[in-house]
């Protein structure tokens, strides 16, 4: 059998558990029947065929019956069966399905005593909007019995001394990755989410300003206007019938089925089961644009796979470094504060034919790179010492050029300290002391800084305080300092600010619990609630250790504040691109523009005065 992703079927099911679009690729299914006759050819089985839809909607029926909601319980619980998904003891399987094609609707019935035959798996699962979109790759016969194998152990997880895993028999399925890609195409173009990430321009040509926004979070500032992709639009042709969702379903509104669609992205994007591009932008722009013989580059150029169809228009290069830090800050001697910067480089390039961008990239030295990867478009030469040459042909659209992690070679954005500790089991102190921007330089600027305290199981009913800068906002569960914000940012210095205060909580409603009540109320809850996701976290929070005293309403992890930024100018690990090194081959007029953006993400501050947070917590 090929290695790489092939598809063997799909199905798209309704909320009512009806199959509205289906898709078989006889192509693969062949490839399937004749590895399933060589493993067998001395076993004399009857080959399996697909099943129909009407069989995909029954076998799906039970499934949701019998693990409890639309992807499952994950976990063994005392509701699983031997031989079903639950039964496997492994969340993966909320994701990665099987399904039963017994025509016995009996629940009860003891599953371990079907075969391969009856069984359909590796299917991926993904939901989006009313709909579950099941597609089943192809994969190995064998892989398919070592399933089956798993189905029908006795013991939880995988069995001491035992090398067959879950995790360990899909670690070896490389169309497991693809089938997801396509089951999230699939649930893009049926949720309309395929609209191409909005590329943001400065309207004044002085002011350099243009922000990538590929991963939805690069910021707009206040001169700035966004250009739209365009988007080919379609009428729908089908509805999809309202109902009501599993709990564990999203609950985004439906939207219309458009089964032309669905059926010519699988044209383009998958005629014979195997994906090519699954893109719906790129073959929406190659089928409004067209294959002329103008569009065809000359000769002795070879198209990549990457840019199926050429550009024309104005044309302009743009850069954007965005960066985000994350932070354990501490104020303690005996642990040290650890930050890191996780970036990447974002590029788009509107530029005719098949050009070659070069440049420089700086800062490679100073900026302490600890891991570093690159588009496959990209050829990169050994690493120098301050300086690497970058060479690619740029694909079409927004892309990211390369992924780095650094050192934060500029220091903290935000350094200091958090205090907080309890005058009385209802009512705590607290002191905030930090420093924002220190030995940050112009052209770099905090357009916003806040500092969250959480407290997640405690209500705020009373609050005193006042920050030397910012303002303050209170919510039941929490405190919110908004040192810079508002129009008001910081540039070319630094800011010291301090905030104490008192916080006073609700009494604690304290529960007596027995041993057998216990027990009984987790089987309750295991039987009782839907939505998995809720009755984990529930498990979770109640194997944390009870608290102390002097921290009633800190469990470990919530002993924290939480820091929130916007930088903008340049980057915290000093990578930078020089917009007049770039250099563009065959030579063309073309603008180029460059501009950086420093976020936050988990960036913490642990209350000094509570106990060290273990590595779990961290």
């Amino acid at each position: 059998m090929p290695s790489g992703c092939s598809i063997r079927a799909l199905w798209i099911i309704n909320n009512q558990d009806t199959v509205v679009f289906s898709r078989r690729f006889p192509v693969v299914e062949k490839q399937w029947c004749s590895a399933y006759k060589s493993e067998n050819e001395n076993a004399g089985l009857d080959l399996p065929r697909l099943p129909t839809d009407q069989q995909i909607s029954n076998a799906f029926t039970r499934r949701k019956r019998r693990e409890g909601s639309t992807r499952g319980y994950g976990i063994r619980v005392a509701q699983s069966t031997k031989g079903s998904d639950s039964w496997v003891d492994d969340p993966i399987t909320r994701h990665i399905i099987s399904l039963c094609l017994s025509e016995d609707d009996d629940d009860d019935e003891d599953e371990s005593n079907k075969n391969e035959k009856n069984i359909l798996w590796p299917i991926a699962l993904h939901t989006k909007a009313l709909y579950s979109i099941l597609v089943l790759p192809l994969v190995e016969p064998r892989e398919m019995k070592d399933y089956v194998k798993l189905c029908r152990r006795s013991d939880c997880g995988p069995a001491v001394g035992e090398d067959l895993s879950l995790s360990s028999l899909l670690l070896n399925i490389s169309s497991i990755t693809g089938a997801f890609m396509v089951a999230h195409a699939f649930g893009d173009i049926i949720s309309g989410d395929t609209v191409e990430p909005e590329v943001v321009v400065s309207t004044s040509p002085s002011v350099g300003g243009l922000f990538d926004s590929l991963t939805g979070s690069i910021g707009i500032s206040s001169r700035a206007k966004p250009i739209a992709a365009p988007v080919a639009s379609s009428s729908p042709s089908g509805a999809a019938t309202n109902g009501a969702t599993a709990s564990d379903d999203p609950k985004a509104g439906s939207r219309l089925l458009d089964r032309d669609l669905l059926r010519n992205f699988i044209a383009s994007a998958m005629p014979f089961g195997t994906p090519l591009d699954l893109s719906l932008s790129n073959i929406s722009a190659m089928k409004a644009n067209g294959f002329s013989s103008a569009d065809s580059p000359m000769q002795e150029l070879k198209q990549p796979a990457w840019k199926p169809y050429l550009y024309k228009g104005k044309q302009r290069l743009l850069f954007t470094i965005h960066e985000t830090v994350n932070a354990a800050m501490y104020d303690r001697d005996e642990i040290p504060d650890n930050v890191s910067v996780a970036g990447q480089i974002n590029c788009r390039a509107e530029l005719e034919g098949l050009p070659d961008v070069s440049f420089p990239l700086a800062g490679l030295s100073t900026a302490h790179i600890e891991a570093i990867s690159f588009h496959p478009c990209a050829q990169v030469p050994a690493h120098g010492i301050d300086k690497q040459n970058i060479v690619f042909q740029p694909p079409l659209g927004n892309f990211v050029l390369m992924r780095y992690q650094a050192g934060c070679g500029l220091g903290p954005p935000v350094k200091g300290f958090y205090q907080l500790s309890m005058v009385s089991e209802d009512e705590g102190a607290f002191l905030y002391k930090v420093h924002l921007m220190e030995g940050y330089k112009s052209p770099m600027s905090m357009e916003f800084c806040t500092i969250t305290m959480p407290f997640p199981r405690r209500r705020i009913v009373a609050f005193d305080g006042t920050p030397s800068a910012g303002t303050v906002l209170t919510t039941e569960h929490s405190v919110e300092w908004r040192i810079l914000g508002n129009g008001r940012s910081l540039s070319g210095k630094s800011l010291e600010a301090t905030f104490p205060g008192t916080i006073k909580f609700s009494p604690l409603q304290r529960k007596r619990r027995v041993d057998g009540d216990d027990e009984e109320s987790e089987g309750e809850g295991v039987e009782n609630v839907v939505n998995v996701e809720d009755f984990l976290v529930q498990k979770m929070n109640k194997d944390l250790p009870a608290v102390e005293l002097e921290e009633p309403f800190c469990w470990q992890a919530y002993d924290y504040a939480k820091v929130s930024f916007k930088i903008v100018g340049a980057s915290v690990s000093r990578m930078s691109i020089d917009t007049k090194s770039v250099n563009i081959y065959p030579t063309t007029k073309s603008p180029v523009e460059f501009s950086a953006q420093v976020t936050s993400g988990d960036y913490i501050l642990w209350n000094t005065l509570g106990k060290a947070p273990s590595a779990a917590a961290v």
